[in-house]
């Protein structure tokens, strides 16, 4: 009786033993599948961080390109609106110039017909008294 529980218990604890090893290979198994899938995980975070990083750089050389622009731009517009400024001041004085030249052409004018007329009247005087003297003796 003592023998045949023995036994029993023997094949019973080498069927756990058994079972045990498997499910320690099981567990050993996950266990390396875990790890590789870590690993896996692992490598994808690096790459992701290297990607972010990546797009960091790009990102702040591309604000630089436009910061850059945007001061060029924005000198190039201080330069227009000086030179803007200068132009309508140029423009103003030249407007002021030609209101005193077509002023003095005016007064020329006057003068010219003033003395235009006066003319006449002297040739018409010079004429009459031309003819007065042709008639005297």
């Amino acid at each position: 009786l003592i023998s045949s529980a023995t036994k029993s218990l023997r094949v019973e604890t080498e069927i756990l033993e058994k079972k045990l090893q498997d499910a320690q290979m099981k567990l050993a198994e996950k266990d390396g599948d875990r790890e590789k899938e870590i690993q896996s995980l692992k490598r994808l975070i690096s790459e992701l961080e290297f990607q972010l990083t990546m797009e960091k750089s790009n990102n702040e050389s591309f604000l630089d390109k436009l910061r850059k622009e945007i001061k060029h731009k924005s000198d190039e517009l201080e330069k227009l609106t000086q030179e803007k400024t200068q132009l309508i001041h140029s423009l103003s004085q030249v407007q002021e110039e030609n209101s005193l030249l077509q002023d003095t052409v005016r007064r020329e004018c006057e003068e010219r017909f003033e003395l235009t007329a006066a003319l006449g009247r002297a040739r018409d005087q010079v004429l009459e008294l031309r003819r007065l003297s042709g008639t005297l003796p």
